[in-house]
């Protein structure tokens, strides 16, 4: 099981889910998003051990290297309508690619779109909705049981400490990605909520899900 934590913003925040033991941080380049910066702003953050993670809506390869390379992420996590192509551009072993399961009428069209970007992603993150993130919204956890995926998947969507140990008996991701619902304020983290959601996710370890 690994922790993900989206939105950073701020240094503190990126020093609790270092402690806390999360294996990936993320950056939200996206300039209307409420928690977004800048490439520069994520590069002065120091996460330690974690993976830096870059959230993309709207850019293409190009920009996302270029940017990837100046905030010094490990990996780009394509929340728009990035093809496939572009996902290989900017390399499949660093891609997350995120879906919708909202969009899909039945399992088996889910199925199908996990499979299309199967050569073109490393991880898949599954978010609430039909676009974006963020929004506190959460999924349908039982329509997500037995879910086989060809790639490792994380788990999106409102999490936060009252409700992802809930979540996780209902469905097996690979991992969580909290964000607004261990917030006070959009891009401000709890260090005290990031806890608690750590702990609730992992309620038989020690704190450290890396």
């Amino acid at each position: 099981m690994l922790v993900k934590f989206c939105g950073l913003t701020r240094q503190e925040d990126a020093d609790q889910a270092v402690r806390l033991g999360a294996r990936m941080g993320g950056f939200i380049f996206h300039p209307r998003s409420p928690r977004g910066v800048r490439p520069e702003t994520a590069a002065a953050l120091d996460t330690g051990p974690l993976l830096r993670v870059g959230v993309f809506v709207e850019q293409d390869a190009e920009e996302i290297r270029a940017i990837m390379a100046a905030a010094r992420l490990d990996l780009a996590q394509l929340h728009g309508g990035q093809s496939v192509e572009c996902a290989q551009a900017v390399g499949a072993e660093r891609v997350i690619r995120v879906l919708w399961p909202e969009r899909y009428s039945h399992r088996a069209l889910l199925y199908t779109a996990l499979r299309r970007h199967a050569e073109a992603c490393a991880y898949y993150l599954l978010d609430a909705g039909v676009k974006g993130g963020g929004s506190g919204r959460r999924l349908e956890w039982p329509d997500l049981c037995c879910l086989r995926a060809p790639h490792p998947w994380l788990l999106a969507g409102g999490l936060g400490p009252g409700n992802v140990r809930a979540a996780l008996s209902m469905c097996a991701p690979c991992g969580v990605d909290f964000n607004s619902g261990v917030e006070d304020a959009p891009g401000r983290k709890n260090a005290d909520k990031m806890a608690a959601a750590v702990a609730a996710a992992n309620p038989k370890g020690n704190g450290n899900m890396s």
